[in-house]
């Protein structure tokens, strides 16, 4: 296991690692989504009238449908599909109906999930200033700038970066860029809430960030990858993720909480 590695591990494991989490990772009470109210009305109109089709048309444009079925992507991704198959049209439409108008409401308004929230958290926190270097959202300014800077713009323009002046060559954006001591240091974040699934591969692919070969850079600058991970890969134990983390000591996989300490140490 990495020597950060395992001080994060140590972190999680003996301090109150959760409450100084909540600094970095501020989950806020889910708040429902929103439907346009001239939107609602055509679709109270369609399902009073029981107009299948405009009924299922409207619904297909909201963020979330209001009943779980695999035709459903399908007809969202080919809306000329909708016009083609009438019967499939007349079963959604009628699992409609038998839910309810108010339920239906219930449903296309559900709250986002919790872990999709995370993604513009961990920047919101770098934004503040708390590693203890200028922040900058732009290329150029942060090209211009010397001694130890952060660049905070979005994923695919500080991927453009690296890619172009870091040797950086993986096809994924990134969510850390900075300089400290003429080093160049990238990485992406990740919060890993439970094990398997969809947790598993988030976990995936922030490895294949740090693993992903470097080619020569044009600044001729060491580049250091790290994975910003945080959650339950460093409980102990027989699981997937901390097994990993036993077995790569040559990844540097971190808490968010030890990053400042990191960057000062290079």
């Amino acid at each position: 296991m990495n020597n950060w590695t395992e001080l994060s591990v140590q972190y999680a494991n003996q301090r109150n690692y959760l409450d100084s989490l909540f600094k970095v990772y501020p989950i806020s009470p889910n708040i429902r989504r929103e439907i346009d109210q001239n939107r609602w009305a055509k679709i109270e109109r369609a399902f009073n009238e029981q107009d299948n089709e405009t009924l299922v048309k409207t619904l297909l444009k909201l963020d979330l449908f209001p009943i779980k079925d695999s035709y459903v992507a399908y007809l969202k991704r080919d809306p000329g599909s909708i016009d083609r198959n009438p019967n499939t049209i007349a079963r959604l439409a009628g699992n409609l109906y038998e839910l309810g108008l108010d339920q239906v409401y219930e449903k296309c308004t559900e709250p986002k999930e919790t872990n999709r929230q995370m993604g513009p958290l961990f920047k919101r926190w770098i934004a503040k200033g708390t590693l203890g270097a200028p922040v900058y959202t732009n290329c150029l300014s942060f090209m211009q700038s010397t001694g130890n800077a952060i660049l905070n713009s979005s994923d695919t323009e500080m991927e453009k970066f690296a890619r172009e002046y870091l040797g950086y060559n993986h096809e994924k954006g990134l969510d850390f860029l900075a300089r400290f001591n003429d080093k160049y240091v990238i990485g992406e974040a990740k919060f890993l809430t439970d094990f398997g699934g969809h947790q598993d591969a988030q976990f995936a692919d922030a490895i294949s960030t740090i693993t992903s070969p470097l080619l020569p850079n044009r600044f001729h600058a060491e580049v250091v990858k790290i994975a910003i991970c945080d959650g339950v890969l460093f409980i102990k134990g027989n699981n997937k993720m901390h097994k990993h983390l036993i077995n790569h000591e040559d990844q540097i996989v971190i808490s968010s909480l030890l990053l400042r300490e990191f960057l000062y140490s290079l």
